[in-house]
């Protein structure tokens, strides 16, 4: 596996973390058919296995820069897509209880095709939009993580994020570099769903130009009830008066 040896150098220095051959195994066989899906399904943009290696497997690995890889903690990741980033954190962190949440059907059959595939337990992946199962009583306020990777601006994300959590949890959004003007503009819908900024983490991926960000916010109260509103009306009537770019 030595095209993957990049990724687990990577690994080692930005985030200290010692992938095995295991692991690395693990990768290989979902990177390849993340590659065969894709010629018929059109799962993702990134389709080369270099891009995949450091655009979708390393950035999402970063999120353990603010997750502890050793707990059992429960995290949500929504609007998964092919997995992104919570299969490959959950690779690396097996004690992670993870809950995939997908709105379009073809990524959600890859996602559990992988989850079987690689074995992963303690793995269940959703057919739904947020904005509904974040009003089920067996998800709302149950989480310590809920995480996500270009879905919506931060503004109308946490919208989605923020029902899902207990209260002393976090939501962990990636975004790029309208990372800080998308957190000022959603100080508006935090204040109203209980959440507030804790930090903005600012990651180098190599040989990407770009400076990506993860932007962690912390549960400080109870989500009213009337949120997350109906699916499409977060986007359309962003909280706080104010449209994220």
């Amino acid at each position: 596996m030595e095209e993957f040896q990049g990724l687990r150098t990577s690994v080692q220095e930005m985030l200290d973390v010692t992938l095995t051959s295991q692991q690395l195994e693990a990768f290989r066989r979902y990177q390849s058919d993340l590659i065969s899906w894709n010629e018929q399904f059109n799962l993702t943009a990134i389709t080369d296995p270099a891009g995949i290696e450091v655009r979708h497997f390393l950035d999402s690995l970063t999120c353990l820069l603010t997750l502890s890889s050793g707990t059992s903690m429960r995290v949500v990741d929504i609007g998964t897509g092919a997995g992104f980033p919570g299969i490959p954190l959950k690779i690396v962190c097996p004690q992670m209880r993870l809950t995939l949440i997908e709105a379009t059907k073809k990524k959600v059959d890859f996602c559990q095709h992988i989850v079987d595939s690689l074995e992963l337990e303690g793995v269940e992946v959703l057919h739904g939009r947020a904005e509904k199962v974040g009003h089920d009583g067996d998800y709302r306020s149950g989480f310590d993580w809920a995480i996500a990777r270009a879905v919506a601006p931060l503004p109308v994300l946490v919208e989605y994020l923020l029902p899902f959590l207990k209260i002393g949890g976090h939501a962990l959004a990636q975004k790029g570099e309208t990372a800080h003007a998308e957190t000022q503009i959603a100080e508006g819908a935090l204040g109203i769903l209980g959440g507030q900024v804790d930090r903005l983490i600012p990651i180098e991926l190599p040989g990407v130009v770009e400076t990506r960000y993860l932007v962690v916010i912390d549960k400080v109260a109870e989500t009213p009830g009337a949120y997350a509103r109906r699916a499409g009306i977060p986007t359309k009537r962003p909280l706080g008066g104010r449209r994220g770019s």
